[in-house]
């Protein structure tokens, strides 16, 4: 840095005195009249005079420098912070810009837009009521970090699915942190996308061995969707025939909403009951899910609870949680059909409920169902291996409202995290974090029952005790002023959920929260030689588990580092140059923007925390909704959807309900073009949509003749129309009026699938 700095003073000072050498040779060497000829003022106005003399210093020099500087004007633009986004991350400059417009044949970039995107369609301004100027880089980080200190990280024992979990650096860094990996993560492209691809194939591997079955897709949403899809599996496999799926009451409540919500559009029937309970007499059950442990910790012996289901034809879905699989007896040989989870506390923060990479493991039976895609290796003509992807989302765009599923990009990054977890701490490690968990609910069991204050489950647990107690809220409302969540079943149940991050001084100050104000006698030190393990024997793990070389070799963080770098070595990424397949996941995402990501009052919270402690996220989304509701004209917004195919689900399924509302349940048919994604078709599909096509012109706008025809010839059961805004063939609708009012004019709805 040092040498560059020379050279470039170096040169100054070369273009200065040869600047002083030309001008003695056409003017006197009288430093008045030098300086105002004398070009190198635009470079080092201070010394060119100097430099051109080479005599003594003339004292009016300094004045008339003075009066040069007093009379230039400085403009306001000139003032405003230089941090801004446009000057960072928008490469072209104006005058690029209109070189590039020209070569297309246009004289300016504006004269593009005009004939791209035509004016009939685009909005003459638009104003927000807040952040119209925008924010600046370094705005945007005090704007953030408001918004941090409104929030209010409190040691979470909430549980039913989420946990604390230590994300190793080396993993946070190298891949979370990482533009090689966080820009292209939707492998679409088997070819450039090796790396990724090998991750992938470890997350399949480490599901099917903690899981103990065969087959594992590269990850889907979230727990609760993934519980949806196998019950949508389930259907299909009876082939529609049985349209009841049974839910125990053991299950985490969002799971069980999210199936009721997804089994509207198959016109299923979900019956939630205890285990005791479930009957299949009916003879029209198609499937039943189960937890595994369940919510509110308990650990139950399945072997004969599936028997029974099989023997009346009815799959087994069970929920379960991956650390307890190095301890626990795995699903598939309990027989379970089909398993689902989450990821997330394989070194994913909760984030204050995701992103999280969920799984979902069958047989081989059923692999052709699996919703999401299947990472495998090939042999080329010439012996070599590669890896591909056996199942993927773009068989959507071939099988459109045949497809398995509309998930499409299923959080890869997140499972490419969870798999670098199970590779980094390998199978001993993972076990070590398993015990030391069990150890630490076992150290608070054993203390209640000292305490004598409470009553504790005797069934078998893992993570989570659950405490019958007289005042269940005010238990809660005591640990929350030592800023503990608990988490209250019912007015006199509690549940504690340990996990990787909880100490023994946590398990203290849990004992003085339950004693009330009464003197603690012993320490959660103190008992740990007491403890027992929980588990009964015949629900221990004998079966090995991750015995592939790489969940043996990279326990050290230079030898992780050294793989992770292999890996990303053989990708394409937006580090490397642009990727021209049009993606809604590839994007170079300003790193001002990724930073808050990871900052722990964002990351550390449970999404079932108090509201009052999430004040700050709920600005967040307020801000958002607001923007939202200005771009797209529309009156209110929802942020659930965790993936662009999950808001066109959820808007088809508003669509339905508006439908419902007004008494036409015969309305389900949606007009689809063929310029729309693939999973709009399979969106629609999953809302019990018959979908009709309609082609496209020469220019790839949709064909509004066949348009007209289609909402004629379905007008009586016509439910909406979906377009994709621009167009898989890159093209904003010039008739998108008119396309609008032909659909509004047979009584429906319309919604548009945005990409952005």
């Amino acid at each position: 840095m040092e040498r560059a700095r020379r050279i470039a003073y170096r040169g100054i000072v070369r273009r200065l005195v040869n600047d002083a050498k030309r001008h003695r040779n056409v003017e006197t060497p009288h430093v008045p009249s030098a300086v105002p000829h004398a070009p190198a003022t635009r470079y080092l106005s201070s010394l060119s005079p100097f430099l051109s003399t080479r005599g003594s210093i003339n004292p009016s020099t300094f004045g008339n420098l003075a009066r040069q500087q007093q009379t230039r004007p400085i403009s306001v633009e000139a003032l405003k912070p230089g941090d801004t986004f446009p000057r960072r991350h928008n490469s072209a400059t104006p005058d690029e810009q209109t070189h590039m417009a020209k070569y297309c044949g246009f004289d300016h970039i504006d004269s593009l837009i005009d004939a791209t995107v035509p004016k009939s369609i685009r909005l003459d301004s638009m104003k927000f009521s807040k952040f119209d100027g925008g924010l600046t880089e370094s705005q945007m980080i005090e704007h953030m970090v408001d918004l941090a200190s409104k929030n209010k990280v409190f040691k979470s024992f909430i549980g039913m699915g989420y946990y604390n979990t230590h994300v190793p650096t080396v993993i946070l860094r190298n891949i979370m942190e990482n533009p090689a990996w966080y820009t292209q993560y939707t492998p679409y492209q088997a070819e450039i996308s090796q790396g990724r691809l090998e991750s992938l194939l470890n997350f399949q591997t480490m599901i099917t061995d903690l899981t103990g079955l065969p087959m594992s897709n590269a990850s889907l949403l979230d727990e609760g969707t993934a519980a949806a899809e196998a019950m949508a599996m389930c259907n299909n496999i009876q082939k529609g025939k049985k349209k009841t799926f049974l839910i125990a009451s053991n299950c985490h409540p969002q799971t069980i909403d999210v199936c009721k919500t997804r089994a509207d559009g198959f016109d299923l029937k979900v019956v939630t009951a205890e285990l005791k309970e479930i009957d299949y007499s009916s003879g029209d059950v198609c499937g039943v899910l189960v937890q595994y442990p369940g919510t509110e910790g308990e650990v139950l012996d399945y072997a004969e609870f599936v028997k029974n289901a099989h023997a009346n034809g009815v799959k087994v879905v069970m929920a379960t949680d991956l650390l307890a699989l190095t301890m626990l007896k795995p699903p598939g040989e309990f027989g379970a059909d089909i398993v689902v989870g989450s990821a997330q506390r394989f070194g994913v923060p909760m984030g204050y409920g995701g992103p999280h990479a969920a799984f979902l493991a069958t047989s081989q039976e059923y692999k052709r169902m699996m919703p999401g895609r299947i990472i495998g290796i090939s042999v080329d003509s010439s012996g070599k291996q590669a890896l591909r992807m056996a199942m993927q989302t773009r068989e959507q765009h071939i099988r459109r409202d045949k497809a398995t599923s509309n998930i499409c990009t299923a959080q890869a990054l997140l499972a490419n995290m969870a798999a670098m977890y199970a590779v980094y701490h390998g199978p001993a490690g993972l076990k070590a974090i398993a015990q030391r968990v069990h150890g630490l609910a076992g150290i608070f069991s054993l203390g209640l029952k000292k305490l004598g204050v409470a009553e504790v489950q005797e069934l078998p647990y893992f993570d989570t005790v659950k405490v019958k107690c007289s005042d269940a809220h005010a238990i809660a409302d005591a640990a929350t002023k030592s800023e503990i969540n608990l988490r209250v079943v019912d007015s006199n149940t509690i549940t504690a959920s340990f996990d990787e991050t909880t100490t023994l001084d946590d398990v203290d100050k849990l004992f003085k929260v339950f004693a009330s104000g009464k003197p603690v006698q012993f320490t959660a030190e103190s008992l740990a030689p007491e403890v027992q393990n929980s588990i009964p024997s015949s629900l221990t793990r004998d079966s090995p588990y991750l015995t592939h070389p790489i969940f043996n070799m990279y326990h050290t963080e230079h030898e992780l580092l050294r793989y992770i770098h292999k890996l990303q070595s053989k990708d394409l990424s937006l580090c490397h140059s642009m990727i021209p397949l049009g993606s809604c996941t590839m994007k170079l995402n300003a790193t001002t923007e990724m930073m808050p990501v990871t900052w722990p009052s964002f990351t550390d919270i449970h999404p079932f925390a108090p509201v009052e402690q999430a004040q700050g996220y709920q600005e967040m989304f307020d801000n958002l909704g607001d923007l939202l509701c200005k771009i797209t004209g529309f009156d209110s917004f929802s942020l659930q959807p965790n993936a662009g195919a999950a808001g066109e689900y959820a808007g088809l399924m508003v669509i339905r309900a508006y439908h419902m509302s007004r008494g036409d349940h015969h309305r389900n048919v949606c007009i689809i073009p063929v310029s729309a994604h693939g999973t709009n078709p399979a969106s629609a599909a999953m809302c019990g949509m018959k979908i009709i096509t309609v082609g496209t012109d020469a220019k790839g706008n949709i064909n509004i003749e066949e348009l007209k025809k289609a909402a004629e010839a379905n007008k009586d059961n016509l439910a909406a129309l979906m377009v994709t805004y621009p167009s898989t063939h890159g093209v904003y609708e010039e008739g998108i009026d008119e396309i609008c009012n032909i659909i509004h004019d047979n009584g429906v709805k319309c919604t548009w699938m945005v990409p952005t």
